[in-house]
């Protein structure tokens, strides 16, 4: 399935030589994806991940390079690597982060719609991912999440390659993930899709963090009703899509939104 572009292809006179069209608006998109991140401080210093198939028919995905912080990244400075690791064009200034190719590549090659893979280590990312439980039915936005959520166990920082069964074993069809005692992950076949379903799960974790934070006994649930009734519109999706033909989906209106932020509060990423 071809990348859906969700903003204008740059000018081809700002791109770098040997660059497509296509690449370049997928780095630019990459970069603000990054930026964004770091504004609404989901970031981790160095440590975590987003990452994007290049458009085309090689296997190739962009990462960010290890040294930079996330409001540092430009469309020129992200690392074109294939699924086997090897850098795409020559060794710059950094190289990547061994744990995040890793995961991302083990992705981007078991599923044909991962487009675009969002990876944090917030605290309460992090601190919903340990619980016990898992995401609890707490809030609107986990009722939502629940039924496409699957977890993957902690093996340790992710430098066995023989992970990458498993963690795709787990993560399955489903479009979000809870690595345990680790962090989140999602997943999109546009730079919106990702960057709702990140953010709606990164919020859900903070929901559940603050309602635990008085203790489990008197944390109330959605009630079994409510959440009978979330799985009955998730499954309806495609019809309400039909049904709005004609209007942008709502992970268009984000990404349009988050498009003007970024360039509001840390531009200079489209470099």
């Amino acid at each position: 399935m071809a990348t859906v572009l969700e903003r204008p292809v740059s000018d081809p006179q700002e791109r770098p030589d040997g660059i497509s069209e296509a690449e370049w608006a997928t780095r630019v998109d990459l970069a603000a994806f990054y930026r964004i991140s770091a504004i609404y401080d989901y970031d981790d210093f160095l440590y975590t991940h987003v990452t994007a198939r290049v458009p085309g028919p090689d296997a190739h995905f962009l990462i960010n390079p290890f040294g930079l912080a996330f409001d540092e990244i430009t469309a020129s400075s992200l690392v074109k690597v294939d699924l086997d690791g090897n850098v795409i064009g020559g060794e710059g200034e950094y190289g990547i982060n061994y744990a995040g190719y890793v995961i991302h590549s083990a992705i981007h090659a078991a599923r044909p719609d991962a487009h675009w893979i969002a990876h944090f280590h917030t605290r309460d990312g992090m601190g919903a991912s340990a619980h016990k439980e898992g995401l609890l039915p707490l809030s609107q936005r986990a009722l939502y999440i629940i039924p496409r959520l699957g977890y993957h166990d902690y093996e340790g920082v992710a430098l066995n390659l023989d992970e990458r069964e498993r963690l795709v074993a787990d993560l399955g069809d489903k479009q979000f993930l809870l690595l345990r005692n680790h962090g989140t992950l999602a997943l999109g076949r546009t730079p919106g899709e990702a960057w709702a379903a990140i953010y709606q799960l990164e919020e859900a974790c903070s929901a559940q963090v603050a309602a635990l934070a008085g203790g489990r006994d008197h944390v109330l649930l959605a009630p079994a009703e409510a959440q009978e009734e979330a799985l009955r519109q998730i499954a309806e999706q495609p019809a309400a899509a039909r049904a709005a033909q004609g209007r942008k989906p709502h992970h268009q209106l984000a990404w349009e939104a988050v498009l003007r932020r970024v360039n509001r509060d840390l531009p200079g990423y489209d470099v």
